[in-house]
């Protein structure tokens, strides 16, 4: 059984030592996250040549980081609902005939949809479903208990 090769660019740094480049590698990361195109972190990390984890273990390490990290992270669930904004504003495509292009019309819905899903996890208080139970100030919601006991029939 071989191991697997390494890439020739990227040599294998020992356990606590530390990386090249980390603070311009972080620089990139937050940016292409926040105004650099509304990358994803994990995008980000890979555009900047730096794992995923490595990355995080920064974040976790470095408060500051952690809070620069959590701003780039909203910019870029506000630029995520400013796209599916833009998607949903975009006129429907017409076909040839002047007829509405019904599959450009679902690849539109798809598109918000899926935005529309990511929003609600990554963002649940402010994008999530709301559901609410509630009374009013006059007839407030009560909680009963409901006990329910089974008796077997026919056994002495």
């Amino acid at each position: 059984m071989s191991k697997p090769k390494q890439k020739a660019d990227a040599p294998k740094r020992k356990p606590g030592t530390p990386h090249p480049d980390k603070e311009q590698k972080i620089e990139t990361v937050l940016g292409l996250m926040s105004t650099g195109g509304a990358q994803s972190c994990y995008k980000a990390c890979q555009a900047a040549g730096v794992a995923i984890g490595t990355f995080y273990e920064w974040v976790n390490a470095d408060a500051l980081l952690a809070e620069r990290y959590a701003q780039a992270r909203n910019s870029l669930i506000e630029h995520i609902a400013a796209e599916a904004m833009a998607i949903a504003d975009e006129p429907a495509a017409l076909l040839p005939t002047g007829a509405i292009d019904s599959a450009a019309v679902q690849k539109q819905r798809l598109q918000i949809d899926t935005r529309k899903w990511l929003l609600s996890k990554l963002a649940p208080k402010k994008y999530g479903d709301k559901i609410e139970v509630s009374g009013d100030a006059e007839n407030p919601l009560a909680i009963k208990t409901i006990e329910r006991v089974v008796v077997k029939h026919g056994e002495s």
